[in-house]
């Protein structure tokens, strides 16, 4: 079951418009992270929830999408996610979150997932501009953004070729492949 979860769980940049993630899931998808666990135990994250369609224009106008497709940029009307949750972190309680922000993540997306929705992690982000937009706290920084929604393209593994190239792309039917490397490739020593 973890393992089909985690198959399933790429980056979705096209979303259908409905179902739409409701707050009560967003909500949700939180307490799953809360529960994640936490370097040394600081829990320094906090969220915002986005729900509203004007708050998600404005979120939207904020992202850079997809390094790797040039010439693409981002979803389309209708294309659009349905749903945001934006991950801050305090640095008074940790200077460094990373952990913390990776752990809850993939357990949002985990978790979104297994409710039929998928997402796409964003850290292209103009902070200033979206900090100002949604008039979030000062002290606190913006980690990363998380773009949710019913999935709206069809995302599938590949193995990295000989030429070792990472790069994502999309086929002439518009399949979008994410090359991954092999285990054997990355284990390293066996004792």
């Amino acid at each position: 079951m973890l393992k089909t979860l985690l198959v399933q769980n790429r980056s979705y940049r096209r979303f259908k418009q409905e179902p739409a993630p409701d707050l009560k899931t967003l909500q949700s998808l939180v307490e799953l992270a809360r529960l994640a666990p936490s370097a040394s135990n600081q829990q320094p994250l906090s969220y915002v929830l986005v729900q509203d369609p004007k708050k998600r224009a404005d979120v939207f106008s904020c992202l850079t999408w997809a390094g790797y497709l040039t010439g693409w940029g981002g979803p389309k009307e209708g294309e659009k996610p349905t749903a945001y949750i934006i991950i801050l972190s305090n640095p008074k309680l940790n200077t460094k979150p990373g952990i913390d922000v990776g752990l809850a993540a993939q357990t949002i997306l985990l978790g979104a997932q297994e409710k039929g929705f998928g997402g796409c992690l964003l850290g292209s982000v103009d902070r200033p501009r979206l900090q100002e937009l949604l008039d979030l706290p000062q002290n606190l920084e913006i980690e990363l953004v998380m773009a949710l929604g019913t999935p709206g393209e069809e995302v599938r593994l590949t193995t990295v070729g000989s030429d070792g190239d990472i790069r994502y792309w999309r086929d002439e039917n518009d399949v979008h492949f994410v090359p991954k490397r092999q285990a054997k490739e990355q284990i390293i020593a066996e004792f």
